[in-house]
């Protein structure tokens, strides 16, 4: 799956071809994600001729993401993408395997009326998700999200893990 290029002009923003950045494409083939929560767009470029994927999400009410420290910022997904990724470096774990995860994890924080999660629902939900899909991903993961005080608290983790 490749990034979505958007860059602004006068009429708003143009998609851009990751491979030009031409920003005239034709649709090839358009259907519904498993999900049903995106669109599927398969695209042609009209310069250089190559296909590319994009998705199309609803964008819905803000989701709001309480910090540890108190302040409030907006839901991103992007955020979330990237520490899954580190996670899952050199790992086998596919990109649709992935977004899969954080599909899921995004429809169990934000399936109830409440507008608001905390950073650590969102630990959890990832590290939840993670330990079945690869455990070296959810170790790193948790290494990083949990900021293990001493290799005691580390092994403690791992033991558990084991039993």
């Amino acid at each position: 799956m490749l990034l979505l290029l958007l860059w602004p002009n006068r009429i708003g923003y143009a998609m851009r071809c990751p491979y030009c950045n031409h920003t005239d494409a034709k649709v090839v083939d358009s259907r519904a994600s498993k999900e049903g929560d995106a669109i599927r767009r398969r695209r042609e470029c009209l310069s250089c001729e190559k296909r590319y994927t994009t998705y199309e999400r609803i964008e819905e009410v803000a989701q709001m993401v309480v910090k540890k420290d108190g302040r409030r910022e907006q839901f991103d997904r992007w955020k979330v993408r990237a520490g899954i990724l580190k996670a899952c470096e050199k790992r086998p774990v596919t990109l649709d395997q992935i977004e899969h995860l954080i599909d899921e994890v995004e429809r169990t924080l934000f399936s109830t009326t409440d507008r608001e999660v905390s950073t650590n629902q969102i630990g959890e939900a990832v590290m939840g998700k993670l330990k079945g899909l690869d455990e070296v991903a959810y170790v790193r993961f948790a290494s990083v999200y949990r900021q293990f005080k001493d290799l005691n608290e580390f092994m403690e983790e791992l033991k558990g893990m084991l039993t």
